[in-house]
Order: structure tokens, then sequence, then C-alpha cells
């Protein structure tokens, strides 16, 4: 019997779906996994209740005073408490930690997972924004640090595995799955009527709210065309986007002699979580196994740029290169705040994004400072054109 060293695991976003479904894999594992460190946000309710679950030398939140009720409610002096961003980033990069598991959406999870990158760390990546805000920047200091990337989401944790063993000179191309969200078949007028409980009516995954709506605008799907392209270092021109429905293919490689390598799976986040904490080993997790027999038959078809626009954008942001992914980033994560406010339409939030591209005069990067600001000033671009849309109404 082969015994593996109990690996010590931080995960940054604790309280979001990945985090909760990481939790709920480690759980499973006691002996292979020690829980070090957790972070949150806002959710400090759930984070003690992980706390007291998991029993972590430290934890961070996001204010001071979250933390200090914190460390009232939880009544753990064993536990030591932070917040704000420079307790997170120390977090990130926690000297004991084997693993970083990196879990908050959207833009703010940057940052830290940078910090683990130039500790060196390995690193289970969720948090997509990081390579679209930054990829090559992020990329070189992780082959400068000798950190070790792990991709999280399905579409890439599929790839990483259909790529395993493989001469990428060889890969002709990437095609990433997407379910097509619950507004695949309607038409753009009834797309136009949609509210946010409508859009956050996944039919397939159970997600959070922000990567819920991204989803159904194919948004999701674009911000992973720009991942692949750095995680894998394949030219954009060679990654494609398939809608398949079922979300059992979760994405496939095809090669040179044109044999076509595809992962299958139920559509669960413990199996990608999982493999991303135990790889290159696998973990019998229990999960119920795929029955293709009764799946029905499994459909793929190209996607309806015109109908969903934001994946365009995402091409059209990469092709582009420099800093403009993560203008497109900034500015669709202000429209789909603004969406689920109620303040915008499901059909405005991509004119947001094209208004403010066309806005932004972007330039190459040199340092995440760069980044950061260039992350701040189209945010303040994207939030003039919804003020002037919402006058409009």
């Amino acid at each position: 019997m082969v015994s593996h060293a109990r690996q010590k695991v931080v995960i940054l976003g604790a309280t979001g779906s990945v985090g909760v479904n990481t939790l709920r894999v480690i759980e499973q594992f006691p002996e292979r996994f020690e829980v070090i460190g957790l972070t949150a946000y806002r959710n400090v309710q759930l984070l003690a209740e992980q706390a007291r679950r998991f029993n972590p030398g430290k934890i961070t939140v996001g204010r001071r005073e979250d933390a200090e009720d914190l460390a009232v409610s939880l009544g753990m002096p064993s536990v030591q408490i932070g917040f704000g961003v420079e307790d997170l980033i120390e977090m990130a990069a926690l000297k004991d930690a084997d693993l970083v598991v990196s879990s908050i959406v959207g833009a703010a999870g940057l940052v830290p997972t940078l910090a683990a990158v130039n500790a060196g760390k390995r690193i289970a990546l969720a948090n997509k924004e990081t390579l679209v805000m930054a990829g090559r920047l992020v990329m070189e200091a992780a082959a400068r640090h000798g950190a070790e990337i792990i991709p999280v989401d399905s579409e890439h944790s599929a790839i990483f595995q259909c790529l395993a063993g493989e001469d990428k000179k060889k890969v002709r191309r990437l095609i990433l799955t997407a379910s097509g969200g619950p507004f695949y078949g309607l038409t753009t007028e009834n797309m136009d009527r949609v509210t946010p409980e409508d859009a956050l009516r996944h039919p397939k995954w159970d997600m959070g709210q922000k990567i819920s709506i991204d989803s159904a605008s194919l948004m999701n799907k674009g911000l992973e065309v720009i991942e692949a392209r750095w995680l894998f270092d394949i030219p954009v021109d060679r990654i494609q986007v398939l809608v398949h429905p079922q979300s059992i293919v979760h994405s496939m490689v095809e090669f040179v002699d044109g044999s076509v390598l595809a992962q299958m799976g139920n559509p669960d986040m413990r199996v990608p979580i999982s493999y991303a904490l135990s790889y290159p080993d696998r973990l019998g997790t229990g999960l119920a196994p795929l029955d293709l027999v009764n799946k029905g038959p499994l459909t793929f078809m190209p996607p309806d740029q015109e109908r969903f626009p934001c994946l365009s954008l995402a091409y059209e942001a990469i092709n582009h290169g420099g800093l403009m992914p993560a203008v497109l980033n900034a500015a669709n994560e202000v429209a789909v705040e603004a969406f689920l406010d109620m303040r915008l339409g499901f059909l405005e939030i991509a004119e947001i994004i094209r208004k403010t591209m066309s806005e932004m005069d972007v330039q190459d990067y040199t340092t995440v400072e760069d980044v950061l600001r260039t992350d701040l000033k189209a945010r303040k671009v994207a939030r003039g054109f919804i003020s002037e849309q919402v006058k409009k109404y």
C-alpha cells in the first residue's frame, strides 16, 4: 500500500461554492489533508462553522469589525484571526502550506493568488480571473518561482487530464464545452425580459451568483478561453467552444493525427476538486458512477455568438492582447452586479462591456500594479455607462 504524506491546505474563498465543495472532499480524507487556513470576505457565520469543524490555525476575513465579531462568536483562542488584504496575502503565502486552493470569485483573487505563486506553492486554481487579467505575468512568475498550477474548473481539469503525458506540439485544438446556460433556447426578445432569478437557475451546475450569470451570458466560457490560452500555452485561434447541454463531456483535446481525447463525468465539482487536491493520484470519492446508457444522447452545437455576444467579446479582448482582457473582466463584473441589482437588463451586460472596451486605450503591462490600475479605471468607465443607461428609463 502506498502511503501519502498529509497535505496542509489553505483555502482562499472557503465559503463560496468551490470552497464548500473542497471542504466536503477534504472531510472524506482526514488522513490525507489538514486544513491550516481559511479565508472569507463577509460570510462570517459559515466561516465560523467551518473553523469549528476543521480547526485551522488561521482564518482571515475582509473587515476588522467582522474579525472582532468572529473572535467573540468563535471562542477558539487557538485560531488566529486576521482581516484585510495584507492578512489575505500572508495567508496565501503561508509557509507551512503544501497546497493553496484559490477559489475567491472575481478580480479580488488576483493579488493573493499571485502571492501564492511567488511563494512557489502548488495552487489548485479555481479563480479564472487571475489568468484572464494577468495571464502572462502569472505564468512567468510560476516558472520563475517553481509554483505548480493545477486547474479546478471542470473544463480546464478535463484538458489538463487529456494532455497528461502528451506533447503539446502535437495538439491541433482545445475544445471547451459549455452547457449553454438556462437561456440557450430563448429568442433575443425573450432574453430581454429575463430576471436575475431566471439567470441564476443553471440547468446543470450549482454555482455562486456571479458565475451563474456569466454562464447564462456565455461570458464564463469566454473567460475560460482566455484562461486556457495561458494555462496550456496554446494560441487562442486553436481554442474552440462547443455547446454541450448534457454537461457530460467536460472538454476535449484534438491532436494532429485526428485523435480526440475527451474527459467525461457527472457534473459534480467534487470530481475536478478531488483531482486537483490529490494530483497525480486519484481519490475514491464514492460519487455516483457515470451511467451513459440512461444519460441519453450526447449532443454538440456551435455557440450562437450573435445572441450571446459576450463570448465574441472575450475572443476580441485576448486577440487585442495587453490589458484588454482585464478591461473585459472589470466591465463584466460591474455589469453583472448592476444586473443582479436590477439596474441593467440581461442583454445590456454585453453592451456595457463593449462600450467600456471601446472607450479604454490600453497598452501592455509589466507589473501587477499596471493590471490593478487598469482594472480600477475600467470599472469607473463601466459604471459611468451604466449610470447613463439607467437614466434612460
